[in-house]
């Protein structure tokens, strides 16, 4: 049939491929890199952002020479594109003659459970869900509740405990923290002894500077030289050089560090046992990508956490 009326002449009919390109520009919040990672040309991403908030009559995104965010009628849109996804997901499964999991998911992970877990993890989900593709990002705690909140991320591992609604969390494991220090060190006595008193610490926001200064904080002390490295390796030469001590997860020494010139010291109990969980938003399906994952992380323990 032909429609001679204008208001067909300008029906534009909205397909996946758009939904997928908006979901991009909030991911990288950048038109620009959007568009390199859907192999496109910027001008295309644009003029589809633009048709797409012509249809739906509302701003999709904010726009600043920094970056680009999403308005609140760009988070329901979100809300709306993960759920179409994932039923357009279920009914290729359903319909189809493979019942195989596929798809790419975006992982969140504080660098120090990347290096414990995350190899464990690839190779796990590589053996039993092969066509499942894994993006893994590292940052601190609050940046990755932030970039599940905001739909950058499909999950994220942090450490409890949170208390936001909109979030969904399973338990995946408990571990001890420790305090590391230099070989030459005795005893915590003859380390908080040290003027000045140096430490080793990762960037502001990470869960171990944090408990390593509430541990200071409990013995009376306010005042310290932190040196800030951004790699677990950076941290540990410098315990081992003798320049400062600092707080880190007893695996990762006892696995990787076991052979250095460094030493470990109890936490009290509320300081030295950190639970870790996965996060993802409660309102967008789980698609069977995430499922798989998900199953794996937590293993046959797959136990909502406790509110």
């Amino acid at each position: 049939m032909i429609y001679k009326d204008a208001r067909y002449l300008n029906l534009r009919f909205m397909n996946t491929n758009d939904l997928n390109l908006f979901e991009a520009v909030a991911h990288y919040g950048s038109f620009t890199k959007a568009a390199e990672a859907m192999f496109t040309v910027q001008s295309n991403v644009t003029t589809r952002i633009k048709n797409l908030e012509a249809e739906f009559g509302a701003p999709l995104f904010t726009r600043n020479n920094r970056k680009v965010e999403l308005t609140p009628e760009g988070e329901k849109l979100m809300y709306y594109s993960k759920q179409l996804h994932h039923i357009l997901d279920e009914a290729k499964r359903s319909i189809g003659t493979s019942d195989v999991v596929k798809g790419r998911i975006k992982i969140g992970f504080l660098e120090t459970m990347m290096t414990l877990k995350g190899p464990e993890l690839v190779n796990e989900l590589a053996a039993k869900f092969p066509l499942v593709d894994l993006d893994f990002r590292s940052a601190m705690r609050d940046s990755l509740i932030s970039d599940v909140l905001n739909y950058k991320l499909d999950a994220a591992f942090i450490p409890a405990p949170l208390d936001l609604p909109e979030l969904e969390q399973i338990r995946i494991k408990d571990e001890q923290v420790v305090l590391v220090a230099p070989a030459a060190c005795e005893n915590l006595d003859m380390l908080l002894k040290n003027n000045p008193l140096k430490t080793i610490v990762f960037d502001q926001g990470c869960v171990f500077r944090a408990k390593l200064d509430y541990w200071l904080v409990s013995k009376g002390i306010a005042q310290y030289h932190k040196t800030v490295m951004n790699s677990i390796e950076g941290v540990v030469n410098f315990i081992e050089s003798g320049i400062g001590f600092s707080v880190m997860p007893e695996e990762i020494i006892s696995t990787f560090y076991s052979n250095r010139k460094i030493k470990t010291f109890q936490l009290p109990a509320e300081l030295g046992l950190m639970t870790t969980i996965l996060v993802y938003r409660k309102d967008v399906p789980l698609s069977p990508a995430l499922k798989a994952f998900s199953s794996i992380s937590a293993g046959t323990k797959s136990d909502l956490v406790d509110k």
